[in-house]
């Protein structure tokens, strides 16, 4: 790729005769070439080593007589030094005359026509000079484009805000590019400008968006008003409720806006809600309900009953819950003794446990586990519900072979008190066999906390 050119050197001479030899004196040398003092003649200038960067694109210099070459890095380069000067005579974009004393010729004709390459044209002084075609018109640029003179040549450009197609110049979208503007941005002929999203304005450079404070402008809130990125939102104060037009307040009854404001039951008042419980509890964190523990607050059971607190409420049991023929043996354990002819038909020990539960608790659930207390060697113990499950409600799964599982697989409402008894038999290899019952009294809360 020829990337620079520079055509023949013009030489002023001046010949004197003085018998048979001539002198050629240079006193002058066109582009590509300076004086050599010493040699008294024009000679080549070396653009590879004085134009930085000469080259673009990883194409390498190759200097020749009058110019530079850009070639591939892969190209060779052949040089006759033999045919140096013939080569300058005979190129197309280079006449070059090269005259010493041992070469005797005629001087050359100062009007002689020299041929120049394509974008250039004789001067006065017989030197190649570039044509202006974007002066001379000599271009073939659009209306739509600019032209460009260059070195040899010209270019037809478009301009600002546009770009080329083809032959065409077409708009360049700048709402494409990389974010010119905060929020929206509007392209033009040639041009953009930026819009800003409702609640911002345009700033001082025209591309960036400022928030508007409205409440600072123009408060437009019946109470309360407070600035947010792009707009506002109005408040009201405790015990009122944006309106639908949500500027205005109007007072609101916080009990009817939602029936889980309240564990039970939701007081409307003025401003404002309480949250209330029913009786045996109390309001925790302002809307939730807890049992109160009677047995520790207002215990009214006699000295031979004990207290037993449920959800909701109490109830006071005897102290000692054995009947005839048991005897009380530990708390809450009733034992028949051997010796006494009644306890042959009846469990050896009977065992008193009281529990609570909340009313329309989910099932399945499992509730309540019985074990041994004593383990035999060579016995096996099974399991049963003996009484108080008539209605179904209660399923025993055994979980090993000294313990079993009280499920509760129907929903139980309260308030309410079931009694049931769970009887573990045991036997062994010598037909060996007793049982043990514990009676189990469930009370069931009257609400589900």
């Amino acid at each position: 790729m020829l990337t620079a050119m520079f055509l023949a050197a013009l030489v002023l001479v001046a010949v004197h005769s003085q018998e048979t030899e001539e002198t050629i004196t240079y006193t002058q040398c066109t582009d590509g070439y300076e004086w050599d003092p010493v040699r008294q003649r024009c000679k080549d200038i070396d653009e590879c080593e004085i134009v930085p960067d000469a080259c673009k694109g990883g194409m390498k210099c190759v200097n020749h007589y009058g110019g530079y070459l850009c070639l591939p890095r892969t190209a060779q380069i052949i040089v006759n030094e033999r045919e140096e000067a013939a080569a300058e005579s005979t190129s197309g974009r280079n006449n070059v005359i090269r005259r010493t004393p041992a070469d005797p010729q005629r001087p050359p004709n100062p009007t002689h026509q020299i041929q120049c390459a394509s974008g250039y044209e004789q001067s006065d002084h017989n030197v190649c000079q570039d044509i202006d075609e974007c002066a001379t018109g000599a271009h073939n640029c659009r209306a739509d484009q600019m032209c460009v003179n260059l070195r040899g040549s010209f270019s037809c450009q478009c301009p600002p805000g546009y770009q080329k197609r083809g032959d065409q110049c077409a708009d360049i979208d700048e709402c494409t590019l990389p974010p010119y503007c905060h929020h929206r941005c509007v392209n033009t002929p040639g041009s953009y400008y930026c819009q800003c999203n409702a609640g911002f304005q345009l700033a001082a450079n025209n591309h960036t968006c400022v928030d508007i404070n409205e409440c600072d402008a123009n408060n437009p809130c019946a109470q309360q008003c407070y600035n947010i990125l792009g707009s506002f939102i109005c408040q009201c104060n405790p015990g009122f409720e944006l309106s639908s037009d949500r500027i205005n307040c109007e007072d609101t009854d916080e009990c009817r806006t939602s029936s889980y404001i309240c564990q039970y039951q939701c007081v409307n008042e003025p401003g404002k809600f309480s949250c209330v419980c029913p009786e045996g509890y109390q309001v925790v964190g302002g809307r939730t309900c807890q049992d109160i523990n009677e047995c520790e607050t207002t215990n009214e059971c006699r000295e031979d009953e004990i207290c037993w607190n449920y959800h909701g409420g109490f109830r006071c049991y005897p102290r000692n819950p054995c009947q005839e023929p048991y005897v009380l043996t530990s708390e809450n354990r009733c034992v028949c003794p051997v010796a006494n002819a009644l306890c042959r038909e009846l469990p050896y020990s009977v065992v008193y446990k009281y529990m609570s539960i909340r009313s329309d608790r989910s099932v399945p659930s499992d509730i309540f586990q019985i074990q041994a207390t004593t383990i035999y060697p060579n016995t096996i113990n099974t399991f049963r519900i003996k009484a108080g499950n008539e209605n179904g409600e209660f399923y025993l799964r055994q979980t090993s072979a000294v313990s079993a599982m009280l499920v509760l697989v129907k929903s139980l409402g309260g308030p309410r008190e079931h009694i049931v008894d769970l009887e573990m038999l045991t036997v062994n290899s010598l037909n060996y066999r007793t049982s043990s019952v514990l009676r189990l009294t469930i009370i069931v809360g009257p609400y589900a906390f």
